[in-house]
């Protein structure tokens, strides 16, 4: 079946989605303007400092936010300068040939190269406690458990890499930098495939490149990329290869288990894909039975789930879930495009998404899955949340920039 010919989503589903990434996007911002203002609802002592005392981002998120609504309210009264209207139309219909797309990617990615370099030969552990670990881990792979802890998943792809980079480097952080760079590569593609247009991948990949969380960990082996390039790899592949988008996600499981709890969203973006029915049957009977199959096999061998992530029996905490929604302000408090932008970006998902844009709603739905799944592993493990594991959220965010330019 032609894309043309499938059927769009049901606009009650499209809603929910909205209303859903909306809800967390909103109490992280409260949590961002306000930063002890989640914390001093769960506390009952008395207070030693003002909840509602203004954050350090508080008041350039409040402006901008301001300043779109009021933009848009004249954009859609059809109230802005003529100028302004025609320079919006150009953006939007603008798009670039292959072979200009090409040089302009072949810049950014030296460009990236030459200023990621001068870090390969940093000493890794006076800045990262958990490298001891990692170079434990990986000198002993793939005979020795030299950690001495019995994990849910053994991270196979994560040490075949970083042994491979001491092997033929001499160093752990160059592969890491290579998988990084590939990631760069990929969120070009995969957005250049879901909006059909390349202007639209090269934008997705500029606002990835200046993102503070992706330098901080691009060339850092204890928290290397590859579990996030596997996971946006599989979802590419569900339109390109849809068979083998089955194994990067298993792949992206043995770099960082992480992405587990991904695959409810991997499951709404093959629905919302525009590949043939039969195919989408397939792929989501796959997925399917990496489910069944993952549950019996941990039957089976007896692992103990909540012994495995958290020491101890899975329970959920109430203080660690509302209080994961106050990390936006010193864990992202560098990334000041996302923290500004990722309110107005929802909205504007949203009506792309009613325009017909298909995965303008896999976008919303791979943000706020990743903001959500965050929020319930702090709550059931009590683990903290390392900024690490925000650069999914940063991808998508990009991707989703790059959405708003989709042809349709």
């Amino acid at each position: 079946m032609e894309p043309s010919a499938q059927k769009q989503i049901p606009r009650v589903i499209s809603i929910a989605v909205f209303v859903f990434a909306l809800f967390l996007i909103l109490i992280n911002l409260v949590s961002l303007v306000f930063p002890s203002l989640v914390e001093s609802t769960l506390e009952e002592h008395e207070l030693s400092y003002d909840p509602f005392e203004l954050g350090t981002w508080a008041i350039p998120v409040i402006v901008v936010n301001i300043a779109i609504l009021i933009f848009a309210i004249f954009y859609f009264k059809n109230r802005l300068p003529t100028v302004v209207k025609n320079g919006i139309g150009f953006i939007k219909n603008f798009e670039i040939s292959r072979s200009v797309a090409t040089i302009v990617l072949v810049g950014l990615i030296f460009g990236y190269i030459g200023f990621t370099i001068p870090e390969l030969p940093d000493i890794e552990g006076k800045k990262f406690g958990d490298f001891d670990r990692v170079k434990a881990a990986v000198e002993g792979w793939p005979f020795e458990n030299t950690t001495g802890e019995d994990e849910l998943f053994n991270l196979h792809v994560k040490n075949f890499l970083l042994k491979s980079s001491q092997f033929l480097f001499q160093n752990y952080r160059v592969i890491p930098m290579l998988t990084s760079m590939t990631l760069l590569l990929l969120t070009y593609f995969f957005t250049a495939e879901i909006t059909k247009k390349r202007f639209a991948g090269i934008v997705s990949t500029v606002v990835l490149l200046q993102s503070d969380i992706f330098h901080t960990f691009d060339t850092v082996a204890s928290y290397e990329n590859s579990w996030i390039l596997l996971y946006l790899l599989s979802l590419f592949l569900v339109e390109k290869k849809w068979f083998l988008s089955p194994v990067a996600y298993i792949a992206s499981l043995f770099s960082k288990p992480l992405t587990a709890p991904y695959l409810f969203m991997t499951l709404f973006y093959t629905y919302s894909s525009q590949i043939p029915r039969r195919k989408k049957f397939y792929l989501l009977s796959s997925y399917i039975a990496i489910i069944i199959v993952g549950l019996i096999g941990l039957y089976v061998i007896g692992i103990d789930i909540g012994g495995g992530i958290s020491q101890g029996n899975l329970k959920f905490q109430e203080f660690d879930f509302w209080n994961s929604f106050a990390t936006w302000s010193y864990q992202l408090r560098f990334d000041g495009v996302f923290l500004a932008f990722i309110l107005p970006l929802t909205v504007a998902l949203f009506f792309t998404a009613r325009s017909g844009v298909r995965h303008a709603n896999s976008i919303l739905v791979l943000m706020a899955g990743v903001m959500f799944t965050m929020t319930l592993l702090t709550a059931f493990t009590g683990f903290n949340l390392h900024p690490y594991r925000y650069v999914p959220l940063i991808v998508f965010f990009a991707v989703g920039v790059g959405t708003l330019l989709s042809k349709r």
